[in-house]
């Protein structure tokens, strides 16, 4: 019972921040997130356009907060919003810039579409990043495209650390899916090394330690040839 209590949350979730994501429009939320307080729901919503998340005199607001009661019998939601300072490392910013590109313009753009998003990510100062696109680029048959730069962890718990995030295209060729993995800047990773002074003085200590441990070996084997000697 306690199971399907735990599905049944999990499910209305996932379909508020669908209905949330919806409403706004693609690419204007990022990331719907749900915290449970003891006087209610706190629905935070991630974006880099609050003022549209907004609305004149909280009007959008509020509206959500109406239909969050109403539709998924929510008791005491507050709606909070959280801008995004830098878009261009938010990798579901990204993913949907380039769906709405695609849309736009049409499928044949994907090149295009696709070397601009890499381009701001690149001279905004990011690690590293890859863009997947799949679909019908450019043929009648479906191909995947990748598109990437710099250093960006797959495996093990250093590719926790980077943000990935999905979009699709409706196009008249065809939906083309496309995947982001952004490793935004001052992200520390666990294998990460920095060369500096602070770093070469240990070198140098150790090295040091290193030396005079030798020397002390050598005069031991030294006494302890003599004695055998004698």
């Amino acid at each position: 019972m306690e199971e399907k209590k735990f599905v049944g949350v999990r499910k209305d979730e996932y379909n508020i921040k669908q209905f949330v994501k919806r409403m706004f429009g693609k690419g204007k939320v990022s990331k719907v997130r749900i915290e449970y307080t003891p006087v209610g729901e706190r629905i935070v919503v991630s974006t880099h356009k609050p003022g549209w998340i907004i609305g004149k005199r909280g009007e959008k607001i509020n509206e959500l907060t109406e239909i969050l009661k109403k539709r998924f019998k929510m008791e005491n939601p507050h709606v909070d919003i959280e801008e995004i300072m830098h878009p261009e490392f938010d990798a579901q910013l990204v993913a949907d810039d380039i769906a709405l590109t695609l849309e736009r313009f049409g499928a044949m753009k994907y090149k295009a579409a696709s070397y601009r998003a890499l381009g701001k990510i690149k001279n905004s100062g990011a690690l590293g990043a890859e863009l997947r696109l799949s679909g019908k680029l450019p043929s009648d048959r479906a191909r995947v495209w990748r598109f990437h730069f710099g250093y960006l962890k797959k495996t093990g718990d250093a590719a926790k650390v980077v943000d990935r995030a999905e979009s699709i295209a409706q196009t008249k060729q065809g939906i083309v899916g496309i995947k982001v993995a952004i490793l935004a800047p001052g992200i520390k990773m666990c294998d990460q090394i920095t060369i500096d002074e602070d770093f070469m003085n240990k070198v140098r200590s150790n090295a040091a330690f290193e030396i005079v441990e030798e020397v002390k070996v050598k005069k031991k084997r030294k006494v302890v040839r003599k004695n055998n000697g004698k």
